[in-house]
This record gives C-alpha cells, sequence and structure tokens, in this order.
C-alpha cells in the first residue's frame, strides 16, 4: 500500500495492517487516543489514531475529520484527512519542530483568516465532541452570550457537579454568571470559524512550514474563545506574536482581554466534567475574574 492507493482505497487499511507489513510507529498520543506513524511502501508516513480502550462512541473519528474539512475549506493550517473509518482516522504526516515568532505570527493571521471565513450559526451541523464529551447540537442564531452560557457552559457544568468536581456552592455562583452573562460578553459579533478547543497542546509545530491546527472540536462560536483558550495551561509559545499576527489581520474588539476568562470557562468545565476537582480552582477563578473584571 503506497500514498496513491491509500488515497483511493481507504477502507482497505485494516486488512493492511493484518495481513500486510506496514511498520507502525508508536508517537505521543493523549489520554484519550492512541497514535502511530504508519510507513507505507513508497516510504511516505501518515498518522494513524484509534481509541485508547475499547470502541469510540459514534461518529467519533467522523466528526473530528468533518471538522478538519471545515476549517480546511476557509484555509486554515490543518493536516490533510486521508482516511475516516469508524474506529480510526488517519491524517498526513506531519514532522514537529520548534516553535518560532515568525510560525506565531503567521498562525495568528491565519487564525483571524479562519474565524474571518464565518459560519452559518453558532454550534455545527455534525454531531461533534470535545475530548470524549459529546458537544450539544443544538443550534444557535445569536445573542452569543446566552447560547455559549446555555450549550457550552450549562451542560458541563452539570457533568461537574454530577461528578463532584464543584461543590453545591460552586455551581451556585457558577449559575449566578449564566444568569447574567449579558453584562460580560461585549459587542455582538456574527458566529465565526472555530477550532473549539484550541489549548497550546492543540497547534502542532512543524519542522518545516505551519503551525498546524490539530484534534479541533469545530463549530460556530465567538472568534476570541480560541484565543482566549491559547492562553491556558502555561499558553502557548509566542503567544504575544500569535495575537500580533491576528490583530494585524482582524483587530480585536474594544475590552478583549477582560473577556478572556470567560471564554476560557466552557473548556476549564470540560477539564473538571473530565477530569475531576483537580481544575476546580481554575474554574473559579475564571467565573471571579469574569465577574470582576
Amino acid at each position: 500500500m503506497d500514498l496513491a492507493y491509500l488515497r483511493s482505497h481507504p477502507h482497505h487499511l485494516p486488512a493492511f495492517r493484518t495481513h500486510q507489513r506496514i511498520r507502525e510507529t508508536p508517537v505521543g498520543g493523549g489520554s484519550i487516543c492512541s497514535a502511530t506513524r504508519l510507513t507505507l511502501d513508497d516510504g511516505a508516513s501518515v498518522f494513524a489514531k484509534s481509541w485508547r480502550s475499547g470502541s469510540p462512541p459514534p461518529g467519533f473519528f467522523a466528526a473530528e475529520a468533518a471538522g478538519l474539512r471545515w476549517l480546511a475549506a476557509a484555509g486554515a493550517p490543518v493536516p490533510e484527512v486521508l482516511a475516516e473509518l469508524p474506529d480510526l482516522l488517519v491524517l498526513e504526516w506531519v514532522t514537529p519542530g520548534p516553535a518560532t515568532a515568525a510560525t506565531a505570527y503567521r498562525l495568528g493571521a491565519a487564525l483571524a483568516t479562519l474565524h474571518r471565513a464565518g459560519a452559518d450559526r453558532y454550534g455545527a451541523t455534525w454531531p461533534g465532541y470535545i475530548g470524549s464529551l459529546a458537544l450539544p447540537t443544538e443550534p444557535g442564531d445569536g445573542p452569543w452570550p446566552a447560547w455559549f452560557a446555555r450549550a457550552r457552559l450549562a451542560p458541563y457544568l452539570r457533568m461537574s457537579a454530577d461528578r463532584g468536581a464543584l461543590s453545591p456552592a460552586d455551581v451556585a455562583e457558577v449559575d449566578q454568571l449564566l444568569d447574567t452573562i449579558d453584562e460580560y460578553g461585549g459587542p455582538a459579533e456574527r458566529p465565526a470559524r472555530l477550532h473549539g478547543d484550541l489549548w497550546p497542546g492543540n497547534v502542532l509545530w512543524s519542522a518545516d512550514g505551519p503551525a498546524y491546527l490539530i484534534d479541533p472540536a469545530a463549530q460556530g462560536g465567538h472568534r476570541e474563545t480560541d484565543l482566549a483558550t491559547l492562553a491556558l495551561f502555561g499558553g502557548a509559545p509566542y503567544l504575544d506574536r500569535i495575537l500580533d499576527g491576528y490583530q494585524q489581520v482582524w483587530p480585536l474588539a474594544e475590552g478583549w482581554p477582560r473577556r478572556v476568562p470567560l471564554h476560557q470557562l466552557h473548556l476549564l468545565l470540560v477539564h473538571t466534567a473530565l477530569f475531576g476537582a483537580s481544575y476546580r480552582t481554575a474554574v473559579m477563578s475564571a467565573v471571579r475574574a469574569t465577574v470582576n473584571a
């Protein structure tokens, strides 16, 4: 099997992996998926990811593939989807490299161009996931704050409460923010085309080209959300240059820095829903920073 054959017959890949010799090298994955580098007969490499244990949720890899294609249609730097199967996703291989200030600036400009391509509505037209959790598919035509509270904050707040990651007092404090979210959302903007899960680990800095966006939860949303989540968990390398590149293409609305904690709250609540109380302090800090900004 070479790369041309894989493109033409993607569903044959499992049989080739079972019955013929395709060199497989484990590479860094995550807590949800395992990943391997496959070397084909023509020497080409591809990236394959599968569910780490058992079967993935229905449509999990289809959702990621749909998101990557939707982002690519707007010119975003994403790996090409080569094969999409129920339990396997195969992507273009990207050789990792160091982050640089110049690459970061170009990434910021690319994000602005992606966001500006827009979306028909908030949310997505296909069933999606963020991590291993389903994204509510409820469409939203606006205003953004009410949709964000209803479809991106409240569901993960309830999951976090159910697993004991947040106390009843914490939940009441977050609920108060949700009830008054119109006060904190900033100027109205049309839906942007988002990566949707853009923490720093979902930027793949390449050895010989752009910084790639990987593992999306692609959807229509507010453009400040992608930029805010890039600042989480230590922040992306050269974040200031990413923002400079972004602002050069599409300047952000006045007051955007004080809205960063609100936009981060979605991904932080996903983390309390998935991983528990270790992220409780970050959630409550974001709530209080939003209210007190």
